[in-house]
């Protein structure tokens, strides 16, 4: 599906400007559904076709029926079908009068509404608020009080008011109209609370009833702290005065209420505010058991890496005292194994989910291994590629893994003294990684199989790529001489 943009490129001759107000209504337009009732459907004029018009996008309402089963994005009108379009942009004012419009069994009311921008006059686009009929019942309190609001934010629409400025780093959630409406008049006293806006000022501490009440002194007085309350309030007033203030958090008496309010001025003219409001107490308790798992999950891998390291320490101290040339190998071959899984949780306990960059601890190994080996042989190492961010159930035996077939590559690849080069290569498509550690050295011996191979290091390899990682392992000799150990698994 073409995004907006490429919809706007494609048929009109809008500019850069007109195209970022338009996607910024569509941001905020599900507002406007909602308190109408009614879907609405931008429409474009087609460029070098008068009296033409294609439909750039379309929101349905959430609370109401639709008027259209199939997307309408895209669509092509023109002539009589397009009259309602071409009098509100040419004319640029709100059509509203003529007959129903009847799609197979369903009737709709069609009304045209000229898009502007703020620093422009000229009509850069038509929203069409088409409502479905088929509910003829006579409206609830509710409905009217929506049916009024939405009728201010539509002449905003005309005027350039809506939608509001795009405010930096502010974030896209905000309430919805389900969540909870309150709208004040100039004067600051509220004319109409739905039953969820009242249910959610009564959460954080008000008895009664919300009409006629001033609501930004009463907001002031809900939290605890007194400079949230009077932030609050100066949102509220900030609103009333034309403002646009930023969405705020309300915590009070235990709950937390999103907050967001918005200008009313149809024609310019002050006509009071619209207050959204949702209760949000049970996300953020979610979110605060997230933030304290997440830190108690970081602490864990912290103190698992702490312990690893005591434990390679006691097996460094035990080589150095032991007198068999052998034990003390197989110790120092132990320490390097702990030490490769102690870097995982290090790396786990600084980040924020279970997942780590692995680049980084390949590095780190690497780096330990030439360290070990420089004593005995010339060798580098380098990495070629990238393995990007990997989950921590995979992370700790690919080290482990990565980790052997590079010290197997600098202990037996080249004889003592002699240069040499270990490449770590690794190609990942989406999910699927093919890792290789090669060399230029001296190769395999005649007949090699790493399934049988009676080295320890080999066997954990072996072991690990087909159990833990469900991937599968060669070890083969390259055609320029040397060894390849090529790795293949997936993320499942």
């Amino acid at each position: 599906m073409s995004t907006l943009r490429d919809v706007i490129s494609a048929h009109t001759d809008l500019t850069s400007n007109s195209a970022a107000h338009l996607q910024r209504l569509v941001a905020e337009w599900q507002l406007l559904a909602d308190l109408s009732f009614a879907d609405f459907l931008l429409w474009g004029a087609v460029k070098d076709r008068p009296g033409r018009f294609v439909c750039l996008a379309q929101v349905r309402p959430t609370t109401g029926p639709t008027a259209y089963e199939e997307d309408q994005v895209g669509r092509i009108l023109e002539g009589e079908d397009a009259k309602h379009l071409s009098v509100a942009y040419t004319e640029g004012r709100i059509f509203r009068e003529g007959d129903p419009v009847w799609r197979g069994d369903v009737a709709a009311r069609h009304e045209a509404i000229p898009v502007r921008r703020r620093d422009r006059r000229e009509v850069i686009a038509v929203a069409a608020r088409d409502t479905n009929l088929s509910d003829t019942r006579s409206p609830s309190h509710l409905e009217l009080n929506y049916l009024k609001t939405a009728d201010y934010l539509v002449q905003m629409l005309t005027d350039g008011g809506f939608p509001p400025p795009l405010l930096p780093g502010e974030p896209t959630t905000a309430p919805r109209i389900g969540d909870g409406l309150v709208r004040i008049g100039s004067d600051g006293l509220v004319r109409y609370a739905s039953p969820n806006a009242l249910s959610a000022y009564r959460r954080m501490g008000v008895t009664g009833h919300l009409r006629d009440r001033d609501l930004a002194e009463l907001t002031r007085s809900l939290p605890a702290n007194p400079d949230a309350g009077a932030d609050a309030a100066r949102r509220i007033a900030d609103a009333l005065a034309g403002g646009t203030p930023r969405r705020k958090e309300i915590e009070a008496k235990g709950a937390t209420v999103l907050m967001r309010a918005l200008p009313l001025r149809p024609g310019g003219k002050a006509a009071g505010a619209l207050v959204l409001v949702r209760d949000i107490t049970e996300v953020r308790r979610l979110d605060r058991e997230l933030v304290t798992k997440d830190a108690t999950i970081r602490e864990i891998h912290h103190r698992v890496k702490n312990n690893l390291q005591t434990v390679a320490a006691l097996l460094r101290l035990q080589a150095r005292r032991v007198g068999s040339p052998q034990a003390r190998l197989s110790l120092e071959e132990s320490v390097r194994r702990v030490a490769s899984i102690a870097l995982v949780h290090e790396t786990l306990s600084q980040s924020s989910d279970e997942s780590v960059g692995f680049d980084q601890i390949v590095d780190r190994v690497a780096s330990m291994a030439v360290e070990v080996s420089v004593a005995e042989s010339k060798v580098t190492l380098r990495r070629e590629g990238t393995f990007g961010v990997l989950p921590s159930e995979y992370a700790t035996p690919l080290v482990m893994v990565v980790n052997e077939l590079i010290q197997n590559a600098v202990e037996h690849a080249y004889p003592p003294g002699q240069d040499g080069e270990v490449v770590i290569g690794v190609e990942r498509d989406g999910d699927r990684f093919r890792v290789t550690v090669s060399d230029h050295g001296k190769g395999l011996p005649d007949g090699f199989r790493i399934a049988d191979s009676t080295r320890l290091g080999l066997q954990i390899v072996h072991t690990l790529v087909t159990g833990e990682l469900r991937g599968t392992i060669d070890m083969r000799p390259r055609a320029e001489g040397g060894t390849e150990a090529v790795v293949e698994f997936a993320l499942q």
